[in-house]
């Protein structure tokens, strides 16, 4: 389980590896296929959602590295640094940036079990999931073609040696949708 309060204890993980894993996270959420050609919300809670998933593959895979344990946590809590960051940086006052934090790490963990169950189950019920999560119980189609991405994505880093994820030395894949002839 990863905790969000163990910002100091963990040394041994280079934070500038984290911070480029985190970068190629955010970068990857914000590809402007997802929301011009598979029609995720291009709202703050979109984008939200497409960070968490691909937070969530990125995580996936640590499990099985060694040192991964370490890595996620890290990268767990370079997210929530983040995301306090960033509501700071909106304005909201420092009572409220708690709740915000804590509705954060329950749509985190809510997702993340969901998509967990999902990946198992099969392709219908991970699209399924994502329909729910990321397009707010609409959009089969898009949810379908993003379950689809998120399948290659999987497999992708699955295929990337130990080592390379470690370092961050492996790219994300391109959604389909832009590798059609759409938006880049």
């Amino acid at each position: 389980m990863l905790w969000p309060f163990n910002r100091f204890r963990n040394p041994t993980v280079p934070r500038g590896t984290i911070e480029a894993i985190y970068g190629m996270i955010v970068a990857q959420a914000r590809e402007p296929a997802f929301y011009a050609s598979l029609g995720v919300r291009d709202t703050v809670n979109g984008r939200f959602d497409m960070l968490i998933l691909h937070l969530w593959l990125v995580l996936r895979r640590l499990q099985a590295v060694e040192g991964g344990n370490s890595m996620s946590q890290a990268l767990f809590d370079h997210f929530c640094a983040d995301m306090d960051g960033n509501l700071r940086e909106m304005g909201v006052g420092d009572l409220t940036v708690p709740k915000r934090m804590q509705a954060f790490g329950e749509a985190f963990y809510g997702r993340s079990a969901a998509y967990d169950l999902a990946f198992e189950a099969g392709d219908e019920e991970l699209a399924q999931a994502l329909s729910k999560n990321v397009f707010n119980g609409e959009a089969a189609d898009g949810a379908r073609v993003l379950a689809a991405y998120v399948r290659e994505t999987s497999d992708s880093l699955t295929k990337s040696a130990d080592e390379a994820v470690r370092k961050g030395a492996w790219a994300f894949p391109r959604p389909a949708a832009a590798s059609q002839g759409g938006a880049s």
